[in-house]
Formats: C-alpha cells, sequence, structure tokens
C-alpha cells in the first residue's frame, strides 16, 4: 500500500505539470456552467422543452470532464510511456507496470470526480440548480458512461504505437465527441441530420443518460442507451486486454 501511494503521489505531482487536463476536463465546463447559467439558465432550453437551459446543461457538462480524461488524459500518457520505454522499465522496479496503469487510471478517475463536483458546486450556489432526478441512480449512470468511455481510451493506448499516433486518433475522437454528442452545444438544437450522426457516438448516449437521469425522466427510454454503454465496456476492455502491448 506505500509502495502504491508514493506512485500515486508521485504521478499526480506529474499530472499537475501537465495543464491540459485541468484547463478542459475541469476549467472549461465550469467556465460553460458559468456562462449558461448567466445567459439563459432559467430560460426554457428550446421551443416545447418543459426543462430549462440550466437543467439540460448540468448532465452533459458532467461529461464533459469524462470525455476529457478518456480521450486525452488516459490514452496520452500510457501511450507516452510505452513510447519512452517507462513501462517496460517497470518491470525491474518494485512497482509493476500493472500498478502504474491503474494509478494512470484513479487519477483520471479523480479528475473527472473533481470536475464533476465542481460543475455541481458552481451550478448549485450561483444558479440555484435542483437535480429532479435521483441523486444515487445519477451517480451510478454516470460510473457507467465513464467506465465505457474509459474502455474506449484503454483500447486507444493498446493499438496506437507512438505518441504522434496516439495524438492524432485521440483528436478524432476527443472533438467530435466533444461537439457533436451534445455535451457543449444541445443536441436537441441539432437538425436531424446531424442528430442522426451524432447518434453514432458513444458519448452521445452517456450524454443522453446523465442528462436523462439528472432531469428524472423516464428509464423506458434510456434502456438503448445503457445496453450500448455496457456493450462498449465490455468489447474496449475485452479488445484492450488483447491487444494491449508493454513495449
Amino acid at each position: 500500500m506505500n509502495r502504491f501511494l508514493t506512485v500515486l503521489k508521485i504521478e499526480g505531482k506529474l499530472a499537475m505539470r501537465c495543464p491540459d487536463g485541468i484547463i478542459f476536463g475541469i476549467c472549461m465546463p465550469m467556465g460553460i456552467m458559468v456562462l449558461i447559467g448567466t445567459i439563459g439558465g432559467g430560460k426554457i432550453a428550446f421551443e416545447g422543452a418543459d426543462y430549462t437551459f440550466l437543467q439540460s446543461a448540468f448532465g452533459a457538462l458532467i461529461a464533459v470532464g469524462i470525455c476529457a480524461t478518456a480521450f486525452m488524459g488516459l490514452p496520452l500518457s500510457i501511450v507516452d510511456y510505452r513510447d519512452k520505454k517507462i513501462l517496460k522499465h517497470f518491470f525491474a522496479t518494485p512497482a509493476s507496470p500493472k500498478m502504474l496503469l491503474s494509478i494512470q487510471v484513479l487519477i483520471n478517475i479523480i479528475t473527472a470526480i473533481i470536475s464533476a463536483v465542481l460543475v455541481s458546486i458552481v451550478a448549485i450556489i450561483l444558479f440555484d440548480y435542483k437535480m429532479e432526478g435521483s441523486l444515487i441512480k445519477f451517480i451510478g449512470v454516470y460510473f457507467l458512461v465513464m467506465i465505457s468511455m474509459y474502455s474506449i481510451g484503454m483500447l486507444v493506448a493498446s493499438i496506437c504505437k507512438s505518441t504522434k499516433i496516439a495524438n492524432v486518433v485521440c483528436s478524432l475522437i476527443y472533438f467530435p465527441m466533444l461537439f457533436l454528442s451534445g455535451a457543449t452545444i444541445p443536441y436537441e438544437l441539432f437538425p436531424k441530420a446531424l442528430q442522426n450522426i451524432a447518434n453514432i457516438l458513444p458519448l452521445t448516449h452517456g450524454v443522453k443518460l446523465l442528462k436523462g437521469f439528472s432531469m428524472g425522466n423516464g428509464i423506458d427510454n434510456l434502456y438503448l442507451s445503457i445496453f450500448l454503454m455496457v456493450i462498449i465496456t465490455i468489447i474496449g476492455f475485452g479488445l484492450s486486454f488483447k491487444l494491449f502491448k508493454w513495449e
């Protein structure tokens, strides 16, 4: 346990030196929440909706922290360690490379949770946000979405052979997920053709789950998204374990 905590402390300090995760995973969703709450948080999200912009944005912005850590944090860190032979060198130390991977996953989970907590604090304190749905169910689906997205991130880390390739692949995944899934721009405002494209993206279903459970919507319309999250998790981690290389 002492060994694990020591490596965690070191890796945590190294993560703090790279501002990308903090900027995109923590500061950006908080900033968007402030903008939405200030400009039109209490207004109806769109014509015919029975919820406000703030209620719609809350679950979506919670997903931004997951998206940033899953597609720009976790895979890039792992590929960088493999590219620099750090994972290989850990075989000769008391701290195993599996421990290092576990710590990387934990650090990204902590970052995502900090993002979710701060977005919640901003929404509640500044804009009097109140969750209509069950907090317990929301937390459960939050971790389901996180695990599902992390399985994709681990798959990317498993198949990318260099940091340059990983940067390109992660960017091609991250930015469409960020802007087309409904995480930043409301999915309901997209034209029908763009909604059909967005429905292909895994995070779109994650955002639907987070929004649906935060607003207390019935689960009947969310079974497909839950099923897809579970399938993605199984396939993603299954392929990751099979394809992962230490060097």
